[in-house]
């Protein structure tokens, strides 16, 4: 039974029918559901991009990076001095991509050649010197204050209320991003990602230069997070310098191994945990917050290392290894070739 199921999930047909109806459930939804879910399914979708840039250098690539919020911090700032400048809107989307990719590639090419904690080190800079940054930028960034880009109202011949509005911006360019990254995993990038995850020096034997795959991995990463601040701004119309803050890069990396490092529905996954569980804490026990973050934390490292979006592959090994224990009293089958019991009786 187990196999079927199994056989049946890997059909084109029956994945293509089941992305169909999530993709009609997605669009059908906002329409149906109160303000307060729509605006959190929308802020899901924000930080799930933003968890997705990540995976691209972490979970593909194997490099640490602890930087990615600077680029979601860089992309909300540049989309909101952009919209109070009067810039047309797809300018604005298109120069927050560049810049935060440029700036990636800056970064990347100075610690693309470092490896292990050196990187990770240089990355912890982003976020801790962007926050006293913004607040010196105060012409730009609005100081410690932050500034507000009020552009997402829904026009009137949409119909939609406001955050049904946001919601379907959330959607088409957080799913074009998705689909944009899954092709690039799926092809001769992607596979050139992980042989540089795995041996960096078989990777260079094979042709591979570790240190181009490695810029090209944080630069596309950072791009991703350009999208994300973008969205950012699309969903919460607000920035200041908290939102490039350390410990919500923690809080991106945490995600990540949550959901799954190294897989798109992990990424998915990780802005669903990025988004309720704080909430969940919240409700549950305010002052014991991190504590409790920490234990699901633990506890999904423990049971599945792989990630929450690992879970199908653990069932499935975990029913196979049920399914071939013997049950207590039964003879195990004889192996291929082995003597029969009457073969061997005198």
């Amino acid at each position: 039974m187990g196999a079927q199921q199994t056989g049946l999930l890997r059909k084109p047909w029956f994945q293509l029918t089941l992305a169909l109806v999530v993709v009609a459930a997605l669009v059908v939804a906002p329409l149906l559901l109160p303000i307060p879910v729509n605006q959190t399914l929308a802020r899901i979708g924000v930080f799930a991009v933003a968890v997705l840039g990540l995976n691209v250098i972490m979970g593909y690539t194997g490099q640490v990076s602890l930087g990615q919020i600077f680029f979601l911090g860089l992309g909300a700032y540049v989309t909101a001095y952009g919209v109070n400048s009067g810039w047309n809107i797809v300018l604005v989307f298109v120069a927050t991509v560049l810049i935060c990719g440029v700036a990636g590639l800056v970064v990347a090419l100075a610690a693309a050649r470092l490896g292990g904690l050196a990187i990770a080190m240089v990355t912890i800079a982003l976020p801790i010197i962007g926050v006293p940054l913004a607040k010196r930028l105060s012409e730009f960034t609005g100081g410690s204050q932050g500034t507000s880009a009020r552009f997402t109202s829904a026009p009137d011949w949409s119909g939609l209320a406001d955050d049904q509005w946001q919601y379907y911006l959330v959607l088409a360019i957080g799913g074009v991003t998705f689909l944009l990254v899954h092709n690039l995993v799926r092809g001769k990038y992607g596979r050139a990602f992980r042989i540089v995850k795995e041996n960096e020096a078989v990777a260079g034997a094979m042709g591979i230069s570790p240190y181009r795959y490695k810029v090209l991995a944080f630069t596309i990463a950072s791009m991703v997070g350009g999208v994300s601040g973008f969205l950012y701004m699309v969903v919460v119309q607000y920035t200041s310098p908290e939102t490039l803050a350390f410990h919500h890069s923690i809080s991106l990396l945490a995600s990540m191994v949550v959901g799954g490092a190294g897989s798109i529905i992990g990424s998915l996954l990780g802005g669903v945990y990025y988004v309720l569980v704080p909430n969940f804490t919240n409700e549950v026990a305010p002052t014991l917050t991190s504590l409790i973050q920490g234990a699901i934390l633990l506890l999904v490292l423990f049971v599945l290392p792989g990630g929450i979006a690992s879970l199908p592959r653990a069932l499935r090994r975990w029913t196979r290894r049920s399914g071939s224990t013997p049950t207590p009293g039964s003879t195990p089958a004889p192996a291929p070739g082995a003597p029969s019991e009457k073969e061997v009786s005198p």
